[in-house]
């Protein structure tokens, strides 16, 4: 069972139940930064950044624009050109937006992953040579209008739509980067307001409506704040421009962990796997753009090596936690290993007698001869709450009414041993 301390889980919400979440929740969100374009014509048409910048201007905030777009550049194409590091070096860039053509994420997979994708990630390990707290961004770009009939496999809107989402996503992965998942407000559009033109006379390149939608996507991934009420319309009419807000901020919104859009001081992402060997276990480190390493394997014993091995003393129920960091961020995370049968609930009901004594309030209770203490409570999605805490003698209440229901996992400090149970919340 893996523990995240950081994260916030978005659930799936109508679109004005959004902006109040949104508004309410994402308080992180800086009032400017910088933010350098990599592209081509999809960046040139309508002058993208500079609509990003008004958007941003109009909402309160201040976006400092770099730009280096040419003409049906690929990937591959930018990452031969000297041109395109001497923009990233002329920054410490908050951002870095890197765009492919149109159509190559939308090739061949091997295609893709031979030729597209070594040269997508080489830029971004150039963004974060340049500053290691930069964050390398995708532009997730739409399917043409009736997409590519060269292969049968991209030959419609939503086929091509779908493989350059595909794409972008195994690329970022790739790169530890994140994505401005313009495509996928695209095709929020083209689905629920079909008489919205997104598209230039060609078929491929944006009309005006088409770069305002690009726009908003990127006012909300980089600030990851609604672009729901910005003033600057840019002569699109009022409706429309309310729309197309609104198809960027459910986008961009509601699945913010996916795009793995963060602020700048949570970059790292730790994570771990782990091998178990009677009582040997391999540790194997899969965290996010960190360089250093702690890790507490829950019998006292710790160490900084990126992938270590540990050897127990016994059989037995332990928590593990790696937090992973670097000098602009740090995460930490937890997981449970049990050795050799040891259990989780056989532990805590030795020493703690458990009570539900209404919705959402539990009392544990010491047994003789143990001692306790209360150390956190984690949701579902890995956020730490702070219950209502009662405590006297041999007894905690924990009054969680006021929390929500749900799954929650309790971790208790128990004769000098992290424990963990689950409790549900009605």
């Amino acid at each position: 069972m893996k523990l995240r301390k950081y994260s916030v889980q978005l659930k799936s919400f109508l679109f004005f139940v959004a902006i109040i979440l949104q508004t309410q929740t994402v308080v992180f969100a800086q009032d400017s930064l910088s933010c350098l374009f990599i592209g081509n014509s999809y960046v040139q048409y309508n002058n993208l950044p500079n609509l990003v910048a008004s958007i941003a201007t109009s909402k309160g905030k201040t976006v400092t624009i770099g730009t280096k777009a040419n003409g049906g550049f690929t990937f591959t194409n930018h990452a031969n050109d000297p041109a395109t590091y001497t923009a990233i070096a002329n920054e410490k860039w908050d951002y870095v937006v890197i765009q492919g053509q149109s159509q190559e994420p939308s090739f061949p997979y091997s295609q893709v992953n031979s030729q597209s994708l070594p040269a997508a990630v080489r830029l971004a390990d150039s963004v974060y040579a340049n500053w290691y707290c930069s964050q390398a961004m995708y532009f997730m770009t739409w399917g043409r209008q009736n997409g590519d009939p060269q292969w049968d496999s991209i030959n419609t809107f939503d086929k091509m739509n779908l493989r350059l989402r595909d794409a972008y996503m195994r690329i970022a992965d790739s790169a530890q980067a994140s994505v401005s998942p313009v495509g996928v407000a695209w095709k929020w559009v083209r689905d629920t307001y079909p008489t919205i033109n997104l598209y230039s006379s060609d078929g491929s390149h944006p009309s005006p409506e088409g770069s305002y939608l690009a726009a908003c996507t990127f006012y909300a991934s980089l600030f990851r704040l609604p672009s729901s009420g910005a003033v600057s319309l840019m002569g699109i009419d009022a409706l429309t421009a309310q729309r197309l807000q609104e198809a960027a901020d459910l986008a961009v919104l509601d699945s913010l962990n996916q795009w793995h859009l963060r602020p700048t001081a949570e970059l790292s992402i730790a994570d771990f796997s782990f091998t178990i060997n009677g009582n040997t276990v391999d540790f194997s480190n899969e965290s996010w753009r960190s360089t250093d390493y702690f890790w507490s394997f829950g019998d006292g014993f710790s160490s900084t090596l990126e992938n270590p091995q540990h050897t127990y003393s016994s059989p037995d129920f332990y928590t593990v936690s790696l937090t992973a960091s670097s000098f602009c961020s740090e995460d930490t995370l937890v997981q449970q290993i049990t050795l050799a049968g040891a259990g989780i609930e056989e532990h805590l009901t030795e020493s703690l007698k458990i009570a539900h004594i209404s919705d959402g309030y539990y009392r544990f209770t010491l047994l003789s001869g143990h001692s306790f203490e209360f150390l956190t409570a984690v949701d579902m999605s890995g956020r730490e709450v702070k219950p209502y805490i009662e405590s006297e003698k041999a007894q905690i209440g924990l009054d969680f009414s006021g929390r929500g229901a749900g799954m929650y996992i309790l971790i208790f400090l128990v004769n000098g041993k992290e424990i963990s149970t689950k409790i549900q919340v009605n």
